[in-house]
């Protein structure tokens, strides 16, 4: 299926933009930028300034149908937005999560369609980058790096989505290939990728995962018409099915077995993304609230005059600072590699997905009937923040994750100093 070409970014990135001069103060504070270096403020003011001319102003019409926005998605990699998910000697910048949580929380704070932009292109490359063979990487990865090509992630099956172990797509050796044959479901940009990395099991080896990356014209692949959903406009998804697809042996991604850690590390990154994306809609969610309580007039005074609305705004924006802390040491775990990265990122991402939830419905009770109106931002906010709480990982998967690992580590904790010896059933 062809698609429109995506115009090159620059052969030197372009210049870094200082704070606009005389810009009003943001109503949430900059502190989490102190943790940046020069040049990742630098890029931040540049996606600021793309947020203000861009991004925001066109929100609305790029989320009134659910096509893929290629105007959005070229506007990102010509920025060099997109290469951030990328390695240097790929083109990319290689950058943090430190900075990439910042760059999709400014991203969904005005556009959910440009933050999961951001964030699909993390999960459906990241099995690329870290497993292709050096021949493999370098052909492809740096068009990926540039927006010239496309890459999907094909983990979730009609009956298995975040129990990675449940899935039934199967993969036949057969000489120097794969023989690959399954069905995928709720895969995020399949109409406009140009490669799948398609995880399954080797047959009759129930336990041997094997990630591969496969070309959508490969004969035998078929990819169904977009399938429409509530919210996230502008990233359509659509169901894979292999039959007798062959891959060569070469595009496998990894060694055979290794196909579940590379899923689990897309995923992992993903669910990062995925809190980020809801922390900026939340963000979102209440300057717009805040503003409208200080235009509306309700018996005399502003709205926000009364004690009511305030109450409901504190509660909001003291979460979203705690769920924001919560995130960024989430972000310097995974960039020092620390071994318990993943259960952090469950629980930022159960946090701030839910929370998002909540304040973009306070949010919406507090406008009253423009909130509930198409032409009003928090309408288009309701509508995508549930996906947040299901994508990667439902919250409910996640409390299971973080609730089990508690349990796990409780028995060789430390005991509180309160208590005496012995087990605490014979208190």
């Amino acid at each position: 299926m062809a698609h429109p070409p995506v115009a090159h970014p620059p052969s030197a990135p372009p210049p870094i933009a200082h704070p606009i001069a005389g810009a009003a103060p943001r109503l949430f504070g900059d502190h989490f930028l102190a943790a940046l270096d020069p040049d990742e403020r630098g890029l931040i003011e540049r996606l600021r300034a793309l947020c203000r001319s861009s991004f925001g102003p066109q929100a609305a019409a790029v989320a009134r149908q659910d096509v893929f926005a290629w105007e959005t998605f070229r506007m990102l990699a010509h920025e060099g937005i997109v290469a951030t998910a990328f390695p240097r000697d790929c083109g990319g910048t290689d950058a943090r999560q430190a900075l990439r949580i910042r760059i999709i929380e400014e991203l969904g704070r005005v556009c959910s369609t440009s933050a999961s932009i951001i964030t699909g292109t993390d999960l459906s490359s990241r099995a690329i980058v870290a497993g292709a063979s050096a021949e493999l990487r370098q052909a492809i990865v740096p068009r990926l790096c540039t927006g010239e090509q496309q890459a999907a992630f094909a983990l979730t099956e009609p009956g298995a989505g975040s129990d990675v172990r449940g899935l039934q797509t199967l993969m036949r050796r057969q000489g120097g290939a794969y023989i690959v044959n399954g069905r995928k479901k709720f895969i995020t940009r399949a109409s406009t990728a140009d490669w799948f990395v398609v995880v399954g099991k080797i047959e009759d080896e129930p336990a041997n995962f094997v990630a591969v990356l496969i070309h959508r014209d490969a004969p035998g692949l078929g990819i169904s018409p977009e399938v429409g959903k509530l919210g996230w406009f502008g990233v359509p998804i659509s169901s894979l099915r292999f039959e007798n697809v062959q891959v060569s042996a070469g595009h496998r991604l990894g060694a055979e077995g290794e196909g579940f850690s590379l899923a689990q590390d897309a995923l992992l990154r993903a669910r990062i993304g995925h809190a980020a994306m809801a922390l900026g809609r939340a963000i979102g969610a209440v300057e717009i609230a805040a503003t409208y309580a200080t235009d509306r007039e309700v018996f005399g005074k502003a709205l926000g005059e009364h004690q009511g609305v305030q109450w409901m705004l504190a509660d909001m924006v003291t979460q979203i600072e705690a769920s924001r802390a919560l995130l960024a040491l989430t972000a310097d775990k995974y960039d020092r590699g620390d071994a318990d990265t993943a259960i952090f990122a469950s629980m930022a991402k159960l946090q701030a997905t839910d929370l998002c939830m909540k304040v973009v419905t306070d949010a919406l009770q507090l406008t009253g009937g423009r909130g509930y109106l198409q032409d009003f931002p928090l309408e288009r906010f309701f509508r995508d923040a549930k996906l947040n709480q299901i994508g990667e990982g439902a919250s409910e998967v996640h409390k299971t994750v973080i609730g089990r690992d508690l349990v796990r580590r409780a028995r060789q904790a430390e005991r509180n100093p309160c208590l005496r010896e012995g087990s605490l059933a014979d208190y």
